[in-house]
């Protein structure tokens, strides 16, 4: 058999494609992949490493319908928690109801696109690796320092796949390039796959380049590899093992002199922060398949430059935690649910914004409330801009959103797809968890350090004003000014997430790898329940710190997949 006969058998595997017409996910070739007489060796084997990288913004079946495999895992990492509501109305989207309220079944549509869309990821990567050892084996066509980084950035971006799945559903089967076409219709769900992704980030990080191949922005490099594998292992509670690795990313930099509203803003989204990103583009026919499609839902409702389509809702339990003491510090025990600030609910008609509130600016930067000037839209006028305020609360959020005078460039016709990057991981994000590992290892001044150098950055920040050009709000943010004790530094740390990285699919991870879900999210349900009643009652149990596997998969298994317990 010659080279070209293997290499088009190779790209001839079946992998997943996500359809609808229940085809098990290894029986058809992936959206994208070449077929023969496309292909050389080297040319090949760099195209099926780009299809590999194009499952990054969670797209395989054109725009609509991947919310749930969004890259910024709004739905799985914020809707589910404390910070965001899925919005919109309650008959839109009801199976998203179903997972913000912990009483999702396998046969949910969301758990169906998360999990066919990220194995058709770990398979396209696959189908990389078996490639590059047919042609090592043989002509060598790709010299050997070129093999060792597309190994790398393919064990990289499997990685990165399987710990999506992972932190959903647990307990999901492994597949590898070693693995047959037959054999992987029989694997089982039933082994921990944590430790293959581990293998994978550590190969990366001995692989990849320090600095971007060829300079191309959403390559994988030795950065990112380490930040990774650093927060696995804090996933882990390995703390000493990532904090040298996430100590190595954040070498040499000073996160004080990065502006924090550069991270959502599409003229500055390749900043320094930047560590990992999924990077989006508008097409020069302005279609939008390569755009920020996971978050399409997140646009703005009513009258305003968007028109569609009001999903993704901050909580007033969000927007409360930025409310600052006398000192300027977060108010660590909820004290900020007293007398709780809700924007104009309730009370439409006679609303007008009070100024003089003490706010974290960070608030004005992550979510649109009535009475601020929002992007280049006009002030927000409040409950015209939400599709259901009794439902969902009179917040909207604005991390995702461009101005309106960017359209033409970056947005679709239509405007609900944008050019925006993704933020997966940013350094902000990587000195927050260097802090973590700092606290649990009883290093209190160390991580104060950390901790204080993320808020001297936010209170650098320009006020937001309102309609007559005063600031929104008495906006002051402070460093703390020592940490007391191990139990104090673990909320500052743990609540300066959330102030840093709300709405940007951390929340409710960091709530299980914590321990806290329950205690926290029962908690909230209290208060948030208070004054939206969608949201009274909430019960999570320990089961509900994952998802269940989609039906149809257990099905297509013939049984070889089991139910995560419910």
């Amino acid at each position: 058999m010659n080279k070209r006969t293997i290499l088009t058998t190779i790209l001839s595997v079946s992998i997943l494609m996500v359809s609808s017409c229940g085809k098990d996910f290894l029986e058809k070739n992936a959206q994208g992949e070449l077929t023969e007489g496309e292909v050389s060796m080297s040319d090949g084997i760099e195209q099926v490493l780009l299809g590999a990288y194009g499952i990054m913004n969670g797209n395989v079946n054109g725009t609509w319908g991947n919310y749930s495999s969004a890259p910024s895992q709004w739905i799985f990492g914020e809707m589910t928690s404390d910070n965001a509501h899925k919005g919109s109305e309650p008959t839109d989207q009801p199976n998203m109801n179903a997972l913000e309220t912990y009483s999702a079944n396998g046969v949910n549509d969301n758990l169906s696109t998360m999990w066919q869309v990220y194995y058709e990821g770990v398979l396209r990567a696959n189908n990389v690796l078996k490639l590059l050892a047919v042609d090592q084996q043989g002509e060598k066509t790709v010299g050997a320092d070129r093999a060792k980084q597309i190994a790398g950035e393919a064990r990289m971006l499997r990685a990165h796949y399987y710990f999506y799945l992972w932190r959903v559903f647990k307990n999901i089967p492994y597949v590898d390039e070693n693995t047959s076409t037959e054999d992987a219709k029989t694997i089982p769900n039933n082994t921990d796959v944590l430790p293959k992704i581990i293998d994978d980030l550590i190969f990366a990080k001995d692989n990849l380049p320090i600095a971007k191949i060829n300079g191309e922005k959403g390559r994988m490099d030795q950065n990112i590899a380490k930040a990774y594998l650093g927060k696995v292992y804090l996933y882990q509670k390995k703390y000493p093992e990532a904090l040298v690795l996430l100590k190595e990313v954040i070498a040499g930099k000073d996160i004080k002199v990065m502006p924090f509203q550069n991270n959502f803003d599409v003229l500055t989204e390749d900043g320094p922060e930047v560590v990992l990103a999924s990077k989006h583009a508008i097409n020069p026919d302005r279609s939008g398949d390569n755009a920020n499609v996971g978050d399409m839902l997140s646009g703005l409702n009513g009258n305003n430059p968007v028109g569609c389509c009001g999903f993704f809702q901050p909580t007033i339990d969000l927007v409360n935690a930025y409310k600052v003491d006398n000192a300027g510090l977060p108010m660590l025990n909820n004290e900020y649910r007293t007398d709780p600030y809700k924007s104009d609910l309730g009370s439409e008609d006679s609303y007008t914004l009070n100024v003089n509130l003490r706010f974290d600016p960070r608030l004005d930067y992550t979510v649109g409330r009535r009475g601020v000037r929002y992007l280049d839209y006009g002030v927000m006028p409040g409950k015209g801009w939400v599709r259901d305020q009794a439902y969902a609360g009179p917040f909207v959020g604005i991390k995702t959103m461009i101005p309106q005078e960017l359209f033409a460039s970056y947005a679709t016709a239509d405007t609900y797809l944008t050019a925006l990057d993704v933020n997966i991981i940013r350094l902000a994000d990587v000195i927050l968890m260097a802090a973590e590992c700092h606290v649990e290892l009883n290093q209190l001044p160390e991580a104060l350090a950390l901790v204080n150098s993320i808020r001297e950055r936010a209170a650098k920040l320009p006020p937001k004003l309102t309609g007559a050009g005063v600031p929104a709000a008495d906006y002051e943010v402070k460093p703390y000014p020592v940490f007391p004790d191990q139990e104090y530094a673990r909320k500052a740390v743990r609540f300066e997430r959330r102030l840093e990285l709300a709405m940007e699919g951390h929340r409710f991870f960091d709530l299980v790898r914590w321990g806290v879900a329950k205690q926290v999210i029962e908690s909230y349900s209290t208060f948030e329940g208070s004054l939206l009643p969608s949201y009274k009652g909430l019960v999570f149990k320990p089961t509900n710190e994952y998802f269940p596997i989609p039906q149809d998969e257990i099905d297509k298994s013939g049984g070889t997949l089991k139910q995560n317990d419910l």
